[in-house]
């Protein structure tokens, strides 16, 4: 992207964490279904947009992307690319069926990626991110706050056994807030509040 390239987003974690990595961009709002956003890269002054790689590709938009930005440029949502499935109380046969579909390794990193939201307090307004995998049944997660400008981030990268997914994400919260993302946290609960239209 050229300096001053001007990139579309609705989310305030990709803007915050964009900036952050490059101060000049010229970040705007993006809204709208997949469709009418990759519309609007064609008929704006848009340089770029950022949205999510799963559902470009699930539309077959694949021919579309120049770039798959990596998870040390911008940590991804809560849960983003997991699907759950929800059925009723006490229904032995569907849940029989769908217990098949059930992926440990995903479960237990979600798992740890909520266990760090709820800890930190936050909701879909703020700008989080967190990342979990497992590999040889140690769990690694890692997570960010932000402020809206980007100009403070604070990242942190724990580890521990992937059946105490909670309490990993427990331990990341915590290391989060203790290193000064508890202000953070409180500053942006006050801008976002401010902001006309934006709720936490």
């Amino acid at each position: 992207m050229p300096i001053g390239a001007k990139i579309g987003t609705s989310s305030l974690r990709r803007k915050s964490q964009l900036l952050n990595f490059r101060k000049d961009l010229i970040i705007t709002d993006l809204r709208g279904n997949l469709d009418t956003r990759i519309r609007k890269l064609n008929t704006s002054d848009l340089d770029g947009i950022v949205i999510a790689f799963a559902g470009v590709k699930r539309l077959g938009f694949e021919n579309l992307i120049s770039e798959i930005i990596p998870f040390e440029i911008m940590l991804p949502a809560i849960g983003q690319g997991a699907l759950a499935v929800e059925i009723r109380k006490n229904d032995e046969e569907v849940y029989n069926i769908v217990r098949n579909l059930d992926h440990r390794e995903s479960r237990q990193a979600i798992s740890a990626e909520r266990s760090f939201l709820r800890r930190m307090h936050g909701g879909c307004r703020i700008p989080f991110g967190a990342y979990g995998f497992i590999d040889n049944n140690i769990l690694t997660l890692e997570g960010l706050i932000s402020n809206l400008d980007g100009t403070q981030i604070i990242k942190r990268k724990v580890r521990g056994k992937s059946e105490e997914a909670e309490l990993v994400g427990i331990k990341l919260a915590e290391g989060i807030l203790n290193a000064g993302g508890e202000e953070i946290l409180e500053e942006l609960l006050d801008e976002i509040s401010r902001i006309p239209g934006k709720r936490e």
